[in-house]
């Protein structure tokens, strides 16, 4: 099997769920890539993408306690595995060497 690679969205995601450590459920992570990024996400894409990175064994997940405020519905809880950690690393060491490739431009001088 080939080396795995995250793409843009599964990166997001997985970032955010690592930041909101502990409190990584749907709704949360919408709200904290819409506030961080200024990117509007449809629970239906972020379901899709957080079952998707659970599979590929990058994130687990547990139920949460049932809530009146839910009408007794459990959350859903994420967090990022020690592989899901290391695809993370990983894919931050690549885009680095990417940024760090970038040749600087010599600014002109105005006369």
């Amino acid at each position: 099997m080939g080396k795995t690679y995250l793409g843009e969205f599964e990166e997001i995601v997985m970032l955010t769920v690592a930041i909101l450590k502990g409190d990584a459920y749907g709704i949360a992570i919408i709200n904290e890539m819409e506030e961080r990024l200024g990117r509007s996400v449809s629970i239906g894409s972020l379901q899709t993408v957080l079952r998707r990175l659970e599979e590929k064994g990058y994130l687990t997940s547990a139920l949460g306690e049932a809530t009146k405020v839910r009408g007794g519905k459990r959350k859903r809880y994420y967090e990022v595995t020690v592989a899901g950690q290391r695809i993370l690393d990983e894919t931050k060491d690549q885009r680095l060497s990417l940024w760090n490739a970038i040749p600087r431009l010599n600014p002109r001088s105005s006369s």
